[in-house]
């Protein structure tokens, strides 16, 4: 027999209440954990506690790349709706976002440097070596592109020195 249906209110008694606010994490870091495997979903949780206490739960333990993933969407929903932008809330929180962005891209970017690597998860390394090997191939593409036409320049001005060369040897040929 099940209990019945829970008042939602505030619980006035402080150990009651903090014994529920540890029971109810709990259901919820499993529910975001059960979501994420059985759906394969990528899922980021983050509960302050009254004290300020952090407990976050994140797809792969890496809270960065969906919170990323979030403020890319939000931002792409935010463009279809037209907003005042002389309204000064909005700068503020444009401002918060591109702070946050720069920050992210940073720490890529002492990543891609192969700083700050110990804090990353076997995956997280995988990617990051992933996007290293990508950028490598499309460098190596580039430096033999520039190789060829500058080969190819090389070559055009080298026929056109051996026109000039006997040109010039007929017409010393001549004078003889």
């Amino acid at each position: 027999m099940g209990r019945g249906r829970v008042q939602l209110k505030r619980i006035e008694n402080k150990i009651n209440r903090q014994v529920t606010f540890s029971k109810r994490r709990s259901g919820l870091l499993k529910k975001a954990n059960e979501i994420s495997v059985l759906c394969d979903a990528e899922v980021g949780l983050i509960v302050f506690s009254t004290k300020g206490k952090l407990f976050e739960y994140a797809t792969d333990s890496c809270m960065e790349r969906v919170l990323e993933r979030y403020e890319r969407y939000s931002y792409a929903e935010r463009q279809l709706v037209p907003t005042d932008p002389t309204a000064p809330g909005s700068w503020t929180l444009e401002h918060a976002k591109l702070k946050a962005r720069l920050e992210v891209l940073q720490r890529n970017q002492k990543h891609y440097m192969g700083e700050d690597l110990d804090l990353l998860s076997m995956k997280e390394l995988q990617n990051v070596e992933h996007q290293l090997d990508s950028a490598l191939k499309h460098i190596r593409s580039r430096k033999s592109q520039l190789m060829h036409e500058s080969i190819s320049v090389l070559q055009k001005k080298d026929k056109a020195l051996q026109e000039q060369n006997n040109q010039l040897s007929k017409k010393v040929k001549a004078k003889e």
